[in-house]
C-alpha cells in the first residue's frame, strides 16, 4: 500500500508537469517518442547511475575521514549535485550531438532538460516517500509529499534547465567562444543552484530560516525559468512571422494559414476544430512543418548551411505545399 501510494504520488504529478512542458512548446513540438526516451533516462538510468556513484564517493570519504557525518554532508552538498546534474545532462547532450536537427531553440533546450529532470525527480521521490512511509506511516508520507512534490515539484527542472540553456546558446551562436563556453557554464550554474538547495536543506535542521531561504531561492528560480520560457515563446512567434511571410508570397500557404501559424492560440483553436471534423493529422503536421521551416531558415541566415539547412528547407517547403490544401486555418 505504501509503495503504491509513493509511486502514484511521485509519477502522476511528474507526468502532469511533463504534459504542461509539452504544451508550452507551442510552435515546433519535440517528438513525443524522444521525450519519452529522455524521461526514461532520467527516471531509470540517471537515478541508478547517481545512486551508485554517490555510494562509492561517500564510502571513500568515510574511509578517508572516519566520519559518516562528513560523508553525509559531502554527499548532499557536493556529490549529489555533480552526479545528478551530470547524468541528467548526458541525455540532453545526446540529443544535442546525435539529433541536432531537433535542437532548434532555447525553448527546446529547456523542454528536454525539464523532461529528463521530471523523470529523475519522480523516481527519487518514490524512494523518499516510501522511506518515510516505512518510518512514519501514511501521515509521514503525505507530509513529505507536500514538501517534496507540492512545494518542490519544479526544483529539478529548474536546476537542469541551465544545462539545456547552455547547449542551446552553443547551438545557436556563430561565435566559437560561446559555442565552447556556454555548455560547461550552463552545467556549472545547474550544479551551483542544486548544491545551494542541498546545502540550505542540510543545515536547516538547526536553523529554520535556512529552510525558508531554500524555498525562496527555489521559487525565484522557477519564476526566472518561467520568464525565459515566455520570452522564448514570444520570440518564436516573431521568428515564424518573419520567416513565413516569404512563403505566403510564394503561395505555399495562405494568409489565413500564416495568421494561424504565427499565433499559438490560433493554432490551438485550429487543432481543436479538427477534433470534430476532418483534417486532424494534416493540420497538426502542417503547423509543425511551419515551425520547423521557420527555424531552419533562421539557422541558415545565422549559421549558414550547417547541417544541410538548404536541403532541409526545400524538403519542408515541398511538404508544406502538399499539406496546405488539407490544413485548417
Amino acid at each position: 500500500m505504501g509503495f503504491l501510494a509513493a509511486l502514484f504520488l511521485s509519477f502522476v504529478p511528474a507526468l502532469l508537469c511533463a504534459a504542461v512542458v509539452y504544451w508550452l512548446d507551442r510552435y515546433e513540438k519535440e517528438p513525443r517518442l524522444l521525450l519519452g526516451v529522455v524521461f526514461f533516462w532520467g527516471a531509470v538510468v540517471a537515478v541508478i547511475g547517481a545512486l551508485i556513484a554517490q555510494l562509492v564517493l561517500a564510502g571513500a570519504v568515510t574511509a578517508a575521514t572516519g566520519s559518516e557525518r562528513a560523508a553525509d554532508v559531502a554527499g548532499s552538498t557536493l556529490f549529489a549535485p555533480i552526479t545528478e546534474e551530470s547524468l541528467k545532462g548526458i541525455a540532453i547532450l545526446a540529443v544535442f550531438l546525435v539529433l541536432r536537427r531537433e535542437f532548434d531553440s532555447m525553448l527546446d533546450g529547456i523542454v528536454y532538460s525539464a523532461i529528463v529532470a521530471l523523470g529523475f525527480a519522480a523516481t527519487e521521490n518514490v524512494f523518499y516517500l516510501y522511506g518515510e512511509f516505512t518510518e512514519s506511516g501514511m501521515e509521514g508520507l503525505l507530509s513529505l509529499f507536500v514538501v517534496r512534490v507540492v512545494l518542490g515539484i519544479w526544483n529539478h527542472p529548474f536546476y537542469t534547465a541551465w544545462i539545456g540553456i547552455g547547449l542551446a546558446l552553443s547551438r545557436l551562436s556563430p561565435n566559437l567562444l560561446v559555442r565552447w563556453l556556454a555548455p560547461p557554464l550552463g552545467w556549472a550554474v545547474a550544479l551551483g543552484f542544486h548544491s545551494l538547495h542541498n546545502t540550505l536543506a542540510t543545515f536547516s535542521e538547526g536553523t529554520p530560516g535556512l529552510g525558508l531561504l531554500m524555498f525562496v531561492v527555489d521559487w525565484f528560480g522557477w519564476l526566472s525559468i518561467s520568464v525565459l520560457i515566455l520570452v522564448s515563446i514570444y520570440r518564436e512567434g516573431r521568428l515564424l512571422g518573419t520567416h513565413l511571410a516569404e512563403e505566403v508570397g510564394l503561395g505555399r500557404l495562405t494568409p489565413a494559414q500564416y495568421k494561424t501559424a504565427t499565433s499559438s492560440w490560433a493554432q490551438s483553436g485550429a487543432r481543436l476544430r479538427t477534433l470534430v471534423g476532418a483534417g486532424r493529422r494534416p493540420t497538426r503536421r502542417f503547423y509543425q512543418v511551419c515551425g520547423e521551416l521557420a527555424h531552419k531558415k533562421a539557422h541558415l541566415a545565422r549559421l549558414g548551411d550547417e547541417g544541410h539547412n538548404v536541403v532541409l528547407i526545400e524538403k519542408l517547403r515541398a511538404e508544406l505545399v502538399v499539406l496546405s490544401s488539407q490544413a485548417i486555418a
